[in-house]
């Protein structure tokens, strides 16, 4: 009994530097796969970024909904169509993926706020946030998907001052004010940039960066951003993780300090990276940062 609790003391005296470090800095929780469908894991997520926001960060939830509203899009009687991977978003599409996406941001509200936090769930169109253009694919027209080119974050610092936590689902809007469906991967990056975010987590269904997918002992813990360009124009990566890759990277080059490709499937996933001296997904820093494994040593 005595040992548990010499261990729970460890455990929180380990957690001290990154807490006293990342206190009062913005982080973006990138939140998708697994772990916004299995209940469990959905409620461990959340409890984990209330844990963040009650002991000093300002965390911001950016998320998808990909499953559910393929889920509706079925219940309606509509057939997805996909080009390169992408969803085909005509006008009745559109309708169903902005009234799911805010269904889910409702629900995720609900449950911050039940864990005794206070949320506010906003789109993109709040506050003018997410201004975009029509995505093309391979030169292909897809409909109603977005390429976001400005970010008006006034509103998220607005709701962080007044000490709410935002959670913003990604539907753009164009120069006449047209909605937008808008890769929440995308989304989240374009959002830490504008914010200036001290660290970016996407929680996915892949435990991180291999350097050979087939070995799994071959996980990256850390590397820099010019070691992840790399590995992206290396050619090596899976067709899912290499876009996810180059999003990181692409935000730490502007202005972003720190982004974590996590596995959502872990239980408490965030606070294991984000707390602890060996975190469990990869991390990449920006050039010139210090290492993660020993934060005492950083600027």
């Amino acid at each position: 009994m005595e040992m548990n609790v010499m261990q729970k003391a460890e455990v929180l005296i380990e957690a001290l530097p990154y807490i006293q470090r990342f206190n009062r800095k913005i982080i973006v929780v990138k939140y998708g796969g697994s772990a916004m469908v299995d209940e469990t894991l959905k409620r461990q997520v959340i409890q984990d970024v209330v844990l963040l926001k009650l002991v000093g960060f300002k965390p911001i939830i950016v998320h998808g909904g990909g499953k559910e509203i393929s889920r509706w899009v079925g219940k309606v009687g509509m057939e997805p169509r996909f080009v390169n991977g992408l969803c085909v978003t005509d006008e009745a599409t559109m309708e169903i993926v902005e009234m799911v996406l805010n269904k889910v941001n409702k629900n995720l509200v609900q449950l911050v706020n039940e864990l005794g936090c206070k949320a506010v769930g906003i789109s993109g169109k709040d506050g003018t946030l997410l201004r975009c253009e029509k995505k093309y694919s391979g030169g292909q027209d897809i409909g109603f998907v977005g390429e976001i080119i400005e970010v008006n974050p006034k509103v998220i610092y607005d709701l962080l001052e007044k000490d709410f936590l935002p959670i913003i689902c990604p539907i753009g809007f164009d120069d006449q004010f047209q909605s937008y469906n808008i890769n929440a991967d995308d989304a989240a990056c374009a959002i830490a940039r504008a914010v200036n975010a001290e660290k970016l987590a996407f929680l996915t269904d892949v435990e991180g960066v291999y350097r050979n997918f087939d070995d799994k002992d071959s996980l990256i813990s850390e590397m820099t951003a010019d070691e992840a360009q790399a590995f992206v124009e290396g050619g090596g990566l899976g067709g899912g993780m290499l876009p996810k890759l180059q999003n990181c990277v692409d935000a730490i080059n502007h202005g972003v300090k720190r982004v974590h490709i996590l596995d959502g499937r872990i239980a408490h996933c965030l606070l294991l990276e984000i707390f602890t001296n060996r975190g469990i997904g990869t991390a990449i820093r920006a050039n010139g940062e210090k290492s993660f494994l020993n934060p005492e040593e950083a600027d």
